[in-house]
Formats: structure tokens, sequence, C-alpha cells
């Protein structure tokens, strides 16, 4: 959006929660403004406070952005009211589109196909498998698969206080659940003089807990099903579009079988995460027609057609391999290579839409998304391999994330071949995609070259003979140890998260690994180190920030642990405690001291960037400890409860 504006002269505010005070875009806007506060509901929910932001920065516009209030009908019209331009489709529009329920019963009067809602109060279990939805959004808040009847009330109630935390709005409602279907979306353009473009296609049906992981233009499965699908597509979209008197730009999304029928799921009435991929396929800068539509401007000049293919990935804090487990905390270090960054290509290559930089805070209070990472080619294997290798090759430091196991899906056969749908994750195995891209003996000579880079940094630092080498002696002696514990991301689950290297300086300059074949240390540096292995030479960076150490080489990064030689007797836990995985809010505990359980009972919920996470008992045994209540602020690490086995309680 800055980028846009900055190309058409036009000055721009941000407005920023208290967590975001040194967020990029604050520092790129040429004014700002605080929203005092933390939490959505205090700020970026805080319609009352944007637009006095805007009026007191002299601002004549306000651009709502991807979530938030991009599609409430309500500040919309506020905005009108306060004499502002709002950069979106008029109120009326958001009203039709913005209720889910209300979207799908204009569609069918339009004559596009639809998925038959149900109310929640007049399910049975014939209509299972079935999708509970927020009716005020999307993004993956307010979804819920229910299989099983006796679910269902739990299920709408977890649905409705997600909706109100992201959304502002409880209501949901549920549609049959289609298991393996392919997610299309149109994105469209109109303005206010009755023109109405579909720019494109995409598919975006790799999807986590609802959310997209992957998207790309033009659909593989419209590429396959052909012309009459496109067409018929495109019409759709159009008359949805038109049906309302829309303007500006929006997404009309279906759902698709695999032979090409599809039915209408809903329209986004803002700018998609997404677009990227339809403006490098296009060559149009979305951003710049909203703002010229926004002018009263007309659409002009044919209809923009797709060229070439391209792929955009959302890389975020978390743990694919733990559950998908949502990561806080700071970005120590992150180096994304790029052609261009917020911007169109003018030849194959890889855009970066980011709004983290060295020191960001990923906080619990907003989506844990670090970067939107997009290539462009004139194939679609050609845009997934570059997309690979800029991830494969990006140095990220500080948290977990799911780049390992994007970089395994651009390179997966079944991906490859553009047989993807709903079920793709499931379909090919979490485990597949989320290994680490080094494998275990990379892991071993990773750990080789921190251990190394260490001992150099260590001598570097040494006040007294510093040019000896580490662990100097007269006469041979044993060797040096140094022990790593594999980060999250990387661990394998075999038992052998521990890594311990041996090591030793001899008296000619080299250095010994005996529990590396093949191995030749070439040279050593407080920050590389140069191993050659089986003739082959690689280069590894070595980072050290407090006791984490990351090791990066081109194609492949390991964060490691560093093991103190002596353990402080207070940082070990009780046994059967169960720790806090992620900062958070406790909103409902459902034991108290003294209860049984069984192993996968819920004991309570947390609420963390905008999500419900249930935490389970991991065994069966008694609540011995209960060490919060609702409403309670919680860190990484926090004593949930302790668990104790029957046996233990009866010998108390």
């Amino acid at each position: 959006m800055f980028a846009t504006c900055a190309a058409m002269g036009i000055s721009t505010v941000a407005v920023y929660s208290d967590p975001d005070a040194d967020a990029p875009h604050v520092k790129q806007a040429d004014a700002a403004v605080r929203l005092p506060g933390a939490t959505s509901a205090e700020t970026y929910l805080r319609g009352d406070a944007v637009i006095a932001a805007a009026q007191a920065a002299g601002a004549d516009a306000v651009h709502p952005g991807y979530g938030f209030l991009s599609e409430n009908a309500e500040f919309a019209q506020a905005v009108q009211d306060a004499g502002l331009v709002w950069i979106g489709p008029p109120p009326s529009s958001i009203v039709a589109m913005g209720s889910k329920i209300n979207a799908k019963s204009a569609m069918a009067a339009a004559g596009v196909p639809v998925l038959t809602d149900l109310d929640p109060a007049q399910v049975t279990a014939g209509d299972l498998p079935l999708l509970i939805k927020a009716s005020a959004g999307g993004g993956g808040r307010g979804m819920r698969i229910v299989r099983a009847l006796k679910d269902l009330d739990d299920e709408v109630a977890a649905a409705r206080r997600e909706a109100e935390s992201a959304f502002g709005d409880p209501t949901v409602f549920c549609e049959p659940y289609i298991e393996s279907g392919h997610h299309i979306e149109v994105q469209v353009m109109a303005d206010r003089h009755g023109t109405v473009w579909a720019v494109g296609e995409r598919e975006c049906s790799i999807q986590r807990r609802h959310q997209k992981v992957i998207e790309e233009a033009p659909a593989p499965l419209v590429e396959r099903i052909g012309e009459e699908m496109r067409t018929a597509l495109y019409d759709a979209a159009r008359t949805a579009a038109s049906s309302i008197g829309y303007e500006g730009a929006g997404t009309v999304e279906f759902l698709a079988d695999h032979d090409g029928r599809f039915f209408f799921l809903e329209t986004n009435t803002r700018l998609q995460v997404e677009h990227p991929v339809t403006e490098l396929t296009t060559g149009v800068d979305l951003v710049e027609w909203q703002l010229r539509v926004a002018m009263g401007e007309p659409l002009d000049g044919p209809e923009p057609t797709a060229h070439g293919h391209s792929i955009e990935v959302r890389l975020y804090a978390e743990d694919p391999a733990n559950d998908w487990q949502p990561q806080s905390g700071t970005v120590s270090r992150i180096e994304l290579p790029a052609d261009v960054r917020f911007g169109l290509l003018d030849r194959p290559g890889v855009r970066v839409d980011s709004g983290i930089a060295d020191g960001s805070e990923i906080s619990t209070y907003y989506d844990p998304m670090l970067a939107k990472v997009i290539s462009w080619g004139p194939s679609r294997p050609r845009a997934a391999a570059m997309l690979a290798r800029a991830l494969a090759d990006a140095t990220i430091h500080g948290l977990v994330t799911n780049r390992d196991m994007l970089v395994n899906t651009l390179r997966e056969p079944r991906f490859l071949s553009g047989d993807t749908d709903t079920a793709y994750l499931d379909t090919v195995g979490l485990d597949v995609l989320s290994a680490p891209l080094a494998g275990a003996d990379e892991v071993k000579t990773a750990a080789a070259a921190a251990a190394l880079a260490q001992a150099a940094r260590n001598r570097a630092s040494a006040s007294v003979v510093g040019a000896l080498p580490s662990g100097w002696r007269n006469l041979a002696s044993q060797f040096q140890t140094k022990s790593y514990l594999l980060s999250a991301g990387a661990r394998s689950g075999a038992g052998d998260d521990e890594i311990e290297v041996r090591y030793r300086f001899d008296r000619a300059g080299g250095v010994q690994l005996p529990d590396l074949e093949n191995t030749v240390v070439e040279s050593v540096s407080p920050e590389e180190v140069v191993v050659t292995v089986d003739g082959v030479a690689r280069r590894y960076r070595v980072t050290v920030d407090d006791d984490r150490v990351y090791v990066d080489r081109p194609g492949a990064s390991v964060a490691f642990t560093r093991v103190p030689r002596y353990v402080d007797p207070s940082t070990v836990e009780r046994p059967g405690s169960l720790l806090a995985p992620m900062p958070g809010s406790v909103i409902r505990v459902a034991v108290a001291v003294g209860d049984r359980v069984t192993a996968g009972q819920p004991l309570l919920w947390l609420e963390a960037m905008k999500m419900e996470h249930t935490i389970s008992a991991p065994a069966d045994g008694v609540v011995a400890v209960l060490g919060v209540e609702e409403g309670r602020q919680l860190a990484v690490g926090d004593v949930l409860a302790v668990i104790e086995s029957e046996e233990e309680t009866e010998d108390q």
C-alpha cells in the first residue's frame, strides 16, 4: 500500500498499537498515529479511534488493509460520514456480502450455484460432516469441522468465541463440508461507472486450520479443465459483483470438485492477502486501481489477461510438526532473498512483502505471519523451483517457522503435478512435509561447525595467549566436547535431539572430528566454518544469540540451544508438570484440583493470536496442582497444572 502510494505521489499515515510501535510500516509511512492499547479490540477494531487518527493527521482517505475493519460496513459508513474517502466498496455492498449468510441468499437469487446453509439448531446426524463458519469474517477464525453430533454444541460455542474476538460479531452458520475440494477464487475490480473486470483466478486449496498457506495463479484445476470452466467462473464472479453495485477490489470465492463443478462460498469485500500472484501474472497493480477507482476514474482498456505462473507462500512463525503451534517472541534476524519488495517483476524472480525486520516482536495479539514470498516464472515448475530456492536460502533466526514445510511442499511430486486439493496436507502427510531440510548427517556437521566457531570465539576473546588454539596442551589430551539441543523445528522425534560434538585442535593447526567420517575442516573463524565432506566443500555461517546458535548454509539451516555444563536445580520442573506452550490468556478451565483425568481430556483453553488452543491431559492421573484461572495472562513455560498418577497421589 505505502509503496504504491509513494509511486503515485500520495502521502501516507500509519496507525499502530503499542506492540507495533517499532514495526516497519510505522517507519515507512510519512506520519504515524498511536492507538493506545495492545489487543485488537483496544486498537485496530476501534473504528472511532482510526477515524480520529486520520482526522488528526489531516488525511483525506482511509484504506482498510486486509483484516480487522476492512469488511465492516458500519466503519465504512462512519468514514464517509466523517467526510473522508473510503477506499473500498460502498457500505451497501459490504452489507450484502459481509454476512456470508446474506451473501449466499443474494447469489442464489442471482443464479450463482451455492452450498445449502444449515441452522446449527436443526442439524441432524445425516448432515454430517459439516463446517461451522463465522458469518462476519474469514482467515480460518471461527471455523470448525464437526463429524460427531455430540461435539456440535461445544464447537459452535468455540467458533462464536473466536468470531467475537476476531471480528466483533459472534454470528456463525453451518454448511456441508466437502472433504477434498478445490478452493478457487476470482479477483474482481469494479468502477463506479458499471465496468467489472475479472482479473484472473487463483487456487488456494492448500490450507491449515482453514487458513491459506500456498496460493497460486492461474489455478491448476482450471488449467486442467480448460477455458469453459474459466469462462463460467468469470461470468459468475462478474454477476456477483454487478448484482450488488460493487466498486473497487474484491474476491469471489468458490469451492470446486475434481470435475470442475463449483459453488459460491463467499465474497471478500477487500483486497486479499494473496493478491500479489494476480498482480505478477497480469502486470496490474491492484492497489493502484483501488486508489484510482476511489478517485472516480473508470477502468480503461481491455480486461487484463494472465501470463506465466505465480506462487505465493505465507511464512509463519509456527511449528507445523507440533500441531501448527504458533510462536511468539523476537525475530533476531530475517533475510529473505528478493528481486523486488512490494512491487511488480519485469522478469522471472521473487517478490517479498513483509512488515517484519530484524528485532521485530511477534506478539500473541495478532496473526504470526512474517512475510509473503512470491515467485513469478514462465511456467509453474520454474516458479516453484525459484520460490523453494529462495526460502531454503533465507536466514531466519529467533523463532521456529514453517519454512521447511513450505520448501518440502514446493518440491513434492504431487504438488508439482498440480494435483492439490483441500485435503493435500493430510493426504501427503505432515510428517513428510514438515521434515527438516537438514538431514541427520547434515545436523551433525552443523553441530560440529557450531562447536568449532564457539571455540574460535572463545579464543578470540581470550585475554591471555589468545593465539593458541582452543584446548591446546603440551601433550595430546582427550577430545574437547560441547553439547547442543536441536530447536523444536528441527527435532527428529527419534530420541537423538541432543548432540555431543567431540573435537581436538592438533599441533599442525588441523582439527580432528572423530565422530564424523570423511570430514575435513578447511578453516575456522567465529562466524564461519568451511568443511569438506566426501570431497564436497560447504561454508557454514554461525550466529550466536545468547544460548541459541544458528548454523546456515545455502539450502538448509539448523538451530541449536547450547546445553549448559551444569544444570541449575531451580529450572527442573516437577514431574507431571504441564507447561504453557505459548503466551496467551486462559479463557476457560474445565477441571479442579483433585479431579481424575484421562489422557487427551481437555483441561483448559488458551487464546493466542486470535485462535483458541486446547490444552489436554498428557496421561491418566489426578490434578495435583492447578496453577491458572480464567483471565490469567501466561508466558511460555508457565506451569498450568501438575498431573500425578493415582499411585503417587495415594502415597502422599
